[in-house]
Parts: structure tokens; C-alpha cells; sequence
């Protein structure tokens, strides 16, 4: 056996060598930053060819091809003699004998580096590593002697628990120790010890207030090194300070009409009685609570108050507690239906910020903006109390006198272009159109006018927490149609799995699209359709207002009266006119005339 200098390259590789399955890059990388830094530590070990041409590699083919990368022109061998199998025993024994070191080793051989003058950044160019991971290394270095002395054994704890042991304190460890002490053929319970020495972390990134709150109540942050990388890994384990500095800047930063309340015992905001939850945008009027979470982040929630009502009279059989309250009650057992009363106020205030987005974005066109308008009063909220942002609670006329104001010149006249007009239009729009489930309800008609716009567009995700928390079973399951996601055993974890599924994408529930039922789109229409005579033996042919002029001279509604329902009348075959109006101060004798052709009667055929 002797030590002498060759040209790496001149080396040629074994073939009975026993690894031949190629290394990882990972690997490669780490041996070439090593042999850059401090050079081939182990000479490999090589043989004379029996032919005498040259050297073959026994035992350390990776060093010398790393060499040859990293540009070395000669390396350290030792040169041993050829053995009868051309080495392949004594590469098989190498390769298998090898103990990887053991960690509680790298964290003391890393801790002697630097005792010996090397720094972290050095020490992580040698052995190719980042140096947060050095510094991780370092830090679990600072673990109890006699539990160091134990994982050295090979019982090792989890890396979690690893980052729990790690962050207590010596004389913490040493008492927690102490108390789940094992013997020595025993293995140790980490999981015991790591729960002894829990501490509950605030981090730095839910902290809403500054520094100077931070300083004010003493609060000093410390790095969890086994966190992600790419994240404030800062915390304190000084819970009352933190969530001390988090109240005084919620009290600091208290929006007007805002207020702070306390979590309830599912960790939702504790509202005052009677308040309505606001999911949508919230509009001037609404009030906000402020809150800290289970996780001590400052959060805010929307709610509404209840209008203050005047008493209804003791005789008032309408009022609570009169004679007809519980007349008529069902009191049969009903199913959950698919979507709960609190899901379908959230599709309220989800349609009406829709409606009101589309309404002030998409394009209309004129004639339809008109149509809008006329469905707008058909509405069912007679007060036209939308809670739009704008409308800050102004009831009747005031809330569309200042659309108006724009329309009005100087001289008292209406002088507006058309731009204008439109503006104003889409405003008053927006003021009378909702589809909330309280009594700003305009009923059917937002719905059709928000399938005329386009305002599904506009719909958010509902693929939340809080929404789907609201759906059935079977609606939850159903949801889970055309996803990759599968229905849970447990409806929670089927919810969990569809939160996570539509974090990237947009989800509507069906029930939440303007489009109206057909059957309940037709009950609308058939309730509000015009009949015009009382009479219940009237035939169902009669048209209209049960008036017709037609060509033979009967008597009807003057033209000057008819002008002022319908500007333009088309006229039939024979000259006469083919529009018809309900009337109510006509005499009963005018509303028993009839007509060869009701279908031509204002354009709709009568019931």
C-alpha cells in the first residue's frame, strides 16, 4: 500500500464495483461544494491492471469524478494490490459497512466548527447546505445533554416535536425530563415531552399593531427556524401582552358605528340581539364588530340593526300575542332543505351586490334600461328601501329627488342630455332593485332584471367556509359534481376538501342565479296579469279592460284618452283601432262591447 498523486482522469472505473445505480444531482452537488471547499478528504483506493496500462478505481468513483468537475488536476490515491475477484468483496464490504453520521452528531460536529473559527455562512458553502439549515442545526444543539445522549441511542423524536423541545429553555427541559425519564432499554416519550413544554406561539404576522404598542407592552419576538422559509416565522409566547396590544389597536382604529364583541362558542362573532349579519358590501348604514379570532387575529363583520317599530294595540289581532297569532300554524315536521335560512340571506346579499354591480358596470341598452325601470316599481318593497350603499336609509320620494336634481336647469326646466339620463337611470336603479331576504325584497322582478344584465357574472365565490356550512347534505354532495373533489364519509370533511378546491376558482350555487323558477316566474305573471272586469261569468276571450272599438262603431274610450295610455295605435284591416286600456271610470255598459279580433288588443292575448 502506498500514497501517491494521479491525474483523476487517467483513472478508469471498476466494472464489478458493486453501486452502480447512479446517484442522486443532490447528492453530486453536495460532494463537488465539499471538494471545492476543502479538497478530496479520503483518497480513493486503486489497483494496477494486471495488463500494467494503467490504474483501476477500487472504492471511490463519485470523489474522482467530483474531482475532475471541479477541475483538480491531481488528487491523492492509495494504491493497494489487485485482488484475485478485481476488488469486488472489499467494494461490497465499503459500500455496506458505512454508518451515515448520526444527527446528534452533526448538530456537536457543526458546534465544534464554530468553536474552531469557521462561520455559518462557510460552514454552509462546505457541506452545501442553506444556512437557515445550520442555524437550525445549531439551535438543536442547545437541547438537554441527557436527551441528546438518548437520541444519540437512536430514538429520535418527530421534527415537530424536535422544534417544541428545542425552543424551552434548559431548566424547562430539565424538569420535563426529570418527570418522563425512561429507562435505559426504554424508548422515551417525546410526545409526553414535547407537550410538557408547550407554549402557546402568537406570531408577529397577526399582529395588527405596530412597534410601538410591541415596545409599549414589552412584547420581544423570537424566530421559529423550522418554519416555512418563506413566511414571518416571529413569535412571542407572551399571549396577554400580544392580545392586550391587539384590543387597545382595535379600540384605536374603532370605524364609526363600530364595535368590539367577543367570540361565542363556535368562535363566531357574538352580534347584538336582533342584528342581521351583512355578507355582501355593507352600505352606510350598517355597523361593524370587531373581534379576535381563535387564532388572535384581528377580524370585523358587518351586521344591521332592526328597524325600531311602533307597538301594535292590545286589540290589534295582528300584533304578537293577538287572537289569530297561532291560527294556521304547521306544525308537521319539515326536512332541512337544501340551502339553511342563513345561506339564503347570504345569496340575498350576494345577488343585490351583484345586481347593483351590474347595474352601475355592464352595458344596457336604452330601450332595456327602460324596461328596468318599469320592472322597478313592480317591486314588493313598497317602502323602495334597497340598502344600497348609496341610499343611506332615505325613504320614499327623498331617495330619488337627488337623481333628479341633475335633470333640472336653472330655469326650473328639464334640461338633460342623454349621457346624463343614463346616469341617473342606473342610479335610481340601484336605489330601488334588491334582492335581500328582509323587507327591501323587490320580489321576482330583481331577479328577472338581474338575468337581463348579465349580473351573474358579478356573483362572488361561494366556495367558503361560511356558505357551505349552509348547504344540506345532498347539497353539499351535489356541489361536489363536476370537481375532482369526492363526497366525505363526514360532511365536514367534504366541505374541508371543496373550500380547498375552490380557493383557485369561482363557485355559484345554482340556487343563488337570477335566472327565476318557470313555475314561479308563471304564478308572478298570472297574479299581476290585468283582467279588467270583476265580472267572474266575463268570457275568457274578452280583451283587455273588457273594451274593444272596433270597426262596427261600438262604443269605447275616446282616441284622446287611448293617446294618453299608449302614444302609438295600430289600426286593424277594417280602420279600427286594435289598442285597448283598463279604464275604471268607463260606464258598465262600455265594458260588455266585444270584438272579432281580442288577440290584436294592446299586443297580448287576454286570459
Amino acid at each position: 500500500m502506498q500514497l501517491m498523486k494521479v491525474d483523476p482522469r487517467a483513472l478508469k472505473d471498476n466494472p464489478d464495483n458493486t453501486r452502480q445505480s447512479k446517484s442522486t444531482p443532490q447528492a453530486d452537488a453536495l460532494l463537488l461544494a465539499t471538494i471545492k471547499a476543502v479538497g478530496v478528504i479520503q483518497p480513493p483506493v486503486i489497483f494496477a491492471e494486471a495488463s500494467g496500462n494503467g490504474y483501476v478505481i477500487e472504492a471511490g468513483h463519485r470523489r474522482t469524478r467530483m474531482a475532475i468537475a471541479a477541475g483538480i488536476e491531481e488528487i491523492d490515491v492509495i494504491v493497494v494490490e489487485a485482488a484475485n475477484d478485481n476488488g469486488a468483496m472489499r467494494s461490497m464490504i465499503e459500500n455496506i459497512a458505512r454508518e451515515p453520521l448520526n444527527p446528534v452528531d452533526q448538530w456537536r460536529g457543526i458546534e465544534r466548527l464554530v468553536a474552531l473559527g469557521w462561520t455559518e455562512e462557510a460552514i454552509a458553502i462546505a457541506l452545501a447546505l442553506p444556512v437557515r439549515q445550520i442555524r437550525k442545526l445549531r439551535l438543536l444543539a442547545n437541547v438537554l445533554p441527557a436527551m441528546l445522549d438518548h437520541m444519540a441511542k437512536g430514538d429520535m423524536p418527530s421534527e415537530q416535536q424536535l422544534r417544541t423541545i428545542s425552543a424551552a429553555s434548559l431548566d424547562e427541559q430539565k424538569e420535563v425530563w426529570k418527570a418522563h425519564k425512561t429507562k435505559k432499554s426504554d424508548t422515551a416519550s417525546w410526545w409526553a415531552i414535547a407537550n410538557g413544554l408547550t407554549k402557546t406561539r402568537m406570531f408577529a404576522r397577526d399582529a395588527s399593531f405596530g412597534d410601538d404598542l410591541r415596545q409599549a407592552y414589552g412584547i420581544e419576538w423570537a424566530e421559529d427556524l423550522f418554519g416555512p422559509a418563506d413566511e414571518d416565522n416571529r413569535y412571542t409566547t407572551n399571549v396577554e401582552a400580544f392580545l392586550g396590544a391587539q384590543q387597545e389597536w382595535m379600540s384605536s382604529n374603532l370605524p364609526k358605528k363600530g364595535s368590539i364583541v367577543e367570540l361565542n362558542n363556535w368562535g363566531q362573532p357574538q352580534l347584538p340581539p336582533k342584528a342581521e349579519r351583512v355578507y355582501g358590501k355593507p352600505g352606510q348604514g350598517d355597523c361593524t364588530a370587531m373581534y379576535l379570532d381563535r387564532e388572535g387575529k384581528v377580524q370585523s363583520a358587518h351586521f344591521r340593526l332592526p328597524e325600531i317599530k311602533k307597538a301594535k294595540g292590545k286589540g290589534d289581532p295582528t300584533a304578537p300575542g293577538g287572537e289569530d297569532e297561532n291560527e294556521g300554524i304547521d306544525v308537521a315536521a319539515k326536512t332541512r332543505p337544501d340551502v339553511t335560512r342563513n345561506g339564503l340571506e347570504m345569496i340575498g346579499d350576494f345577488r343585490t351586490d351583484a345586481l347593483h354591480e351590474a347595474l352601475a358596470r355592464a352595458p344596457i341598452e336604452d330601450d332595456t334600461l327602460m324596461a328596468l325601470l318599469v320592472l322597478a316599481f313592480a317591486g314588493q318593497n313598497v317602502s323602495v328601501d334597497s340598502g344600497s350603499e348609496t341610499s343611506n336609509h332615505v325613504y320614499g320620494s327623498r331617495r330619488f329627488a337627488r337623481h333628479a336634481v341633475p335633470m333640472i336647469g336653472e330655469s326650473g326646466e328639464l334640461e338633460f342630455d342623454t349621457d346624463t339620463l343614463r346616469v341617473v337611470a342606473r342610479l335610481t336603479l340601484i336605489d330601488a332593485l334588491s334582492a335581500r331576504t328582509n323587507r327591501t325584497d323587490s320580489g321576482i322582478v330583481a331577479r328577472i332584471a338581474g338575468d337581463a344584465i348579465g349580473a351573474d357574472t358579478y356573483l362572488p365565490n361561494m366556495g367558503t367556509e361560511e356558505f357551505l356550512a349552509c348547504l344540506s347534505r345532498p347539497a353539499l354532495e351535489a356541489s361536489c359534481g363536476g370537481t375532482s373533489v369526492a363526497p366525505r364519509p363526514r360532511v365536514r370533511d367534504t366541505r374541508a376538501a371543496l373550500v380547498e378546491h375552490f380557493k383557485e376558482e369561482r363557485f355559484v350555487h345554482p340556487a343563488a342565479l337570477f335566472a327565476p323558477d318557470d313555475a314561479k316566474l308563471a304564478e308572478w305573471l298570472a297574479k299581476n296579469m290585468e283582467h279588467g272586469s270583476e265580472d267572474e261569468d266575463a268570457p275568457a276571450d274578452r280583451p283587455i279592460g273588457g273594451i274593444e272599438n272596433g270597426a262596427d262603431g261600438g262604443s269605447g274610450p275616446s282616441i284622446e284618452d287611448r293617446a294618453l295610455v299608449k302614444p302609438h295605435v295600430p289600426e286593424t284591416e277594417d280602420g279600427g283601432s286594435a289598442a285597448d286600456t283598463e279604464l275604471e271610470d268607463l260606464d258598465d255598459a262600455a265594458a260588455d262591447t266585444s270584438t272579432e279580433d281580442p288577440d290584436t288588443a294592446y299586443g297580448i292575448a287576454a286570459e
